[in-house]
């Protein structure tokens, strides 16, 4: 993993040199300024992960540049160093939020253990933070909601590789949980201490997708104003999830063969490579073989990625869970509603399970928050649902009594959005589901449309109308 940056503040020339040569010595990267105004342009320009500053300066003192940057920097770690006459003042200091301090003087093993100390304990709160965070969104394979025979091969084969370093490539169409799956694995795995990492391939043009992944430096290119570390250095130790991997650009596909190789690679604008150690997980909804056949996708990374593979059926072909996940979801929405919603009713489960969810649990997910928002009793009634979940003869008297129960903007809106859906589907229909010709017939920007198509749950490849 990189070592820290390590800012060294300082009017006494001789000792910064000395302090600097240590941290250099030990792997860090470090400089040195004269005083406390030149450390705040320092820290305009660059983003050192620790101020090591004298206490007593002509000009800015530490105390007033320990102030300015816990007000503008406070991610960064500040250690004092003072002499004995001023340590009622650095006790201050640590109140106003410094990391430690340094009695001056002090030897150079002194200096290194106060220092590995303070970073070893800002380390050990981020990953503890970030455990936080994944453990409170409760992902692991036992709360996948399935009973269909498909989805109970799915949990016996996450519970047999998850405790292994195995590369997992995970297929389905779009909304059938592919990103829950990899969370689930990563859960479960012997990195659940460490970061899940996850980069939508699909969601990001090729130039900023790369910076994403592998980080850049400082002057990179136009903008790249401060050193950033990529996503591969934040997955270190965990897993990294690559959603779309259909749509990582052939350039990047050599790039991230290397890292899957030997484990290394470079920032750009860097010729120091830089070792990674994760877990590759990567989601598709297209089908790779046919990608690599058409050389669109490379063959060698195929191989790489496709170690074990998990297929995730489709909702029309796990009808069977369609009621676990439906009242799942009520359940959810109703409390989050503050909805006195608890049941669904016969007729309306009826439609569920008879409807065509092309959009899978993602669309199934999003009709019942609707349908929750507006059922006026306890149980969602056929009126509560949208007017695509009817079956074609009931569309037109569906959506009128649907509407004359709604205040007129809410009304208007669900117009809106019908129309929207049906005319995402018809166009991307007419043209065999190619957005760059939907979008060029329609008027609106492929982006635009990739948003329409994610907000309802539908995914071009599904929207091919057979002959």
């Amino acid at each position: 993993m990189a070592r820290a940056h390590i800012l060294i503040v300082d009017d006494e020339t001789d000792l910064a040199i000395s302090c600097q040569r240590l941290f250099n010595s030990k792997g860090y990267q470090s400089a040195v300024v004269g005083n406390g105004r030149d450390a705040l342009a320092y820290l305009q320009a660059e983003e050192p992960q620790l101020v090591l500053t004298d206490l007593k300066m002509p000009g800015m003192d530490g105390m007033e540049l320990l102030q300015q940057i816990k007000a503008h920097h406070p991610e960064i770690l500040v250690v004092i160093m003072t002499a004995y006459s001023t340590i009622e003042d650095a006790v201050a200091a640590m109140r106003l939020g410094a990391a430690d301090f340094l009695p001056k003087p002090f030897t150079a093993d002194h200096l290194a253990i106060v220092v590995e100390k303070v970073l070893a304990a800002r380390t050990l709160r981020e990953e503890n933070r970030t455990l936080k965070e994944q453990l409170s969104r409760r992902y692991s394979f036992e709360n996948i909601i399935g009973k269909s025979q498909g989805m109970v091969q799915i949990f016996e084969l996450i519970k047999k590789i998850s405790d292994t370093n195995v590369n997992v490539l995970v297929c389905g169409a779009s909304g059938t949980g592919k990103e829950l799956i990899a969370r689930s694995i990563h859960a479960n795995s012997r990195r659940n201490t460490r970061a899940f990492v996850p980069i939508n391939c699909g969601a990001l043009p090729e130039p900023l997708m790369e910076s994403e992944i592998f980080g850049y430096e400082r002057g990179a290119f136009t903008g790249a104003a401060h050193t950033k570390p990529g996503l591969l250095e934040t997955a270190d130790g965990g897993t990294f999830f690559l959603d779309e991997i259909s749509e990582l650009p052939m350039p990047l596909q050599v790039k991230f063969l290397r890292v899957l190789q030997d484990g290394k690679f470079r920032r750009l604008g860097s010729n120091q490579e830089r070792e990674v150690d994760l877990r590759l997980i990567c989601a598709t909804n297209q089908p790779l073989e046919e990608k690599v056949e058409a050389n669109q996708f490379r063959e060698d990374l195929y191989y790489r990625i496709n170690t074990f593979t998990i297929q995730i059926p489709p909702l029309k072909d796990r009808r069977d869970d369609i009621p676990l996940l439906a009242n799942h979801f009520l359940q959810h929405y109703a409390r989050q509603h503050q909805k006195p919603v608890n049941a669904l009713s016969p007729q309306a489960m009826e439609l569920l399970l008879k409807g065509e969810w092309k959009g899978n649990i993602r669309e199934l997910e999003h009709v019942l928050e609707r349908a929750v928002i507006l059922a006026s009793g306890e149980a969602v009634q056929p009126e509560d649902l949208p007017p695509q979940i009817h079956p074609p003869e009931n569309n037109f008297q569906a959506p009128q009594t649907f509407l004359l129960n709604l205040p007129f903007k809410e009304a208007k809106d669900q117009l809106i959005e019908d129309f929207e859906r049906r005319y995402i589907e018809d166009v991307l229909q007419k043209y065999h589901g190619n957005v760059s010709r939907a979008a060029e017939h329609s008027g609106i920007d492929r982006r635009s449309l990739h948003r329409l198509l994610a907000k309802y749950g539908l995914h071009a490849s599904q929207m091919v109308r057979e002959e």
